[in-house]
């Protein structure tokens, strides 16, 4: 399609088709005015004069239009030779629906342009505008909500579950870094819980409301890491998208970057990291431009970043940086007594939208604390969520049901040498007569036979003594 008003084709509207137009397009606007090249008034009707408040019409012929009407844009449509068909122009507090067109002579030269008011109230456009409104809120929220769904947080502070001390330090910790708006580091072994806690700060700190970004270091290719943290410029390599490609730190901009096995982190970028932390900027691949960023970062490793300082392959200035705050987050063989409410909570998270109610009993959770845990919660739910699938007792765990899953490796003796108080004897032997068969248990790998065959009883006394126990 030929364009009217292109660089290329001035032919346009001509003066003479301009002027047969023009009782049609007065007669339908309330108000109309031309200009010359010059943008000088050269015709204006009463119902516009008046509308502006200009009074006799031939008293503003040949006065810059600009002088009269300050708003207009007429003399960048003379200048253009490109029309604006629809404006919204202010004058006097009163706002102006208007179209502007230039107008051209035989040699395809700009003659002038004229101007038509299509409506000198917004009244009659009230419902197109209220709809464009709520079409536009519409598109706010919705991006908000996607924007939070894809870069928010699931956990909370109560989604780290525990209550022996050791967790509820880590808990208080939590608190304490939530308040403040520094960086943490948390240091424990891999499925310790270490997203779940920085998520919970994120959660409850002042940058709730601003995206969550995390990144696992260990997961990206060294050559490509660079590019993620800080974005690539358009056609920075060969191949390179001709778009902008925003990095974690851009993402995060205004909320909480999560670095998550930060100790896998190649020494040049660690240098680039810490410039960035500390002068709140980054330059994305590719470019000479420098983007100001406001992140909260909190880094996670499993590994030993002294040791690594030591051997010369972690910056000790990066370690400084980030170990503003530390929060040690124990192992889970440290923290046995949080075995039953663990349990309770993975096995709700397993069983939820399922037609079948999990429960443990004690003897299995005292089956799950003979075993060392080297893969923590993470193997915790793993052995929970297996037990499930093959047990036979309607979602009921017990020892033999534990045993059956449990790795063969890193069992430990359960027993306690701590004194004890003084306690009626009946007690005493009771409690000792059940530790026995969980000893028992533990020695025979949850087969009963062999336990009773080690207890000295027979198989259907201890099955009486177990049902007394549940």
């Amino acid at each position: 399609m030929t364009e009217l008003f292109s660089d290329k084709n001035k032919s346009g509207l001509t003066r003479d088709l301009i002027e047969a137009l023009f009782p049609m397009f007065e007669e339908a606007s309330a108000g109309a005015i031309a200009v010359d090249r010059s943008a000088r008034i050269t015709w204006i009707n009463s119902s516009y004069s008046h509308l502006l408040g200009l009074g006799d019409p031939s008293t503003v012929i040949g006065k810059p239009v600009r002088q009269l009407i300050p708003h207009t844009r007429m003399p960048e449509v003379v200048e253009s030779g490109k029309p604006l068909l629809l404006d919204i122009m202010e004058h006097n507090q009163q706002q102006l629906v208007v179209t502007r067109l230039p107008y051209f002579d035989d040699g395809g030269q700009i003659v002038g342009a004229v101007a038509f008011v299509l409506y000198d109230d917004l009244q009659p456009l009230t419902p197109l505008v209220s709809k464009y409104r709520r079409l536009h809120q519409d598109l706010a929220a919705a991006r908000k909500a996607l924007a939070r769904k894809s870069r928010g947080t699931r956990y909370s502070l109560g989604d780290f579950v525990g209550a022996s001390p050791a967790a509820l330090e880590v808990k208080r910790r939590a608190r304490l870094a939530a308040g403040r708006d520094m960086p943490v580091l948390l240091l424990g072994e891999t499925g310790t819980g270490k997203e779940v806690l920085a998520q919970a700060i994120h959660t409850v700190s002042g940058r709730a409301e601003k995206p969550f970004v995390g990144v696992n270091v260990a997961a990206i290719p060294d050559n490509l890491l660079e590019a993620e943290f800080f974005g690539v410029a358009p056609g920075a390599y060969t191949g390179a998208d001709r778009r902008t490609r925003d990095g974690k730190f851009q993402l995060a901009n205004g909320g909480t970057l999560f670095l998550d096995e930060v100790g896998d982190m190649p020494l040049p970028l660690q240098a680039k990291l810490l410039r960035a932390l500390q002068e709140g900027e980054i330059e994305p691949l590719g470019s000479n431009k420098v983007v100001s960023v406001d992140v909260r970062v909190i880094a996670a490793t499993s590994r030993n970043l002294e040791v690594m300082i030591a051997e010369g392959t972690f910056r000790s200035d990066l370690y400084y940086r980030l170990n503003v705050l530390e929060i040690p987050i124990p192992p889970l063989r440290d923290r046995l007594a949080d075995l039953g409410v663990l349990c309770e909570a993975l096995l709700e998270e397993i069983c939820e939208g399922l037609e079948l109610r999990g429960e443990i009993t004690d003897a299995g959770v005292s089956a799950l604390g003979s075993y060392d845990w080297p893969g923590n919660i993470r193997e915790l739910r793993n052995v929970l969520e297996r037990a499930m699938t093959m047990g036979e007792e309607g979602g009921l765990l017990d020892a033999d049901a534990i045993f059956k899953v449990l790795p063969r490796g890193g069992t430990r003796p359960v027993s306690s040498l701590a004194p004890q108080p003084v306690r009626p004897l009946s007690r005493t032997l009771a409690e000792a007569e059940a530790q026995a068969i969980e000893e028992a248990l533990v020695a025979s790998r949850g087969n009963r036979t062999r336990a009773a065959k080690l207890l000295g009883i027979s198989r259907s006394v201890l099955y009486e003594k177990l049902a007394k126990l549940s």
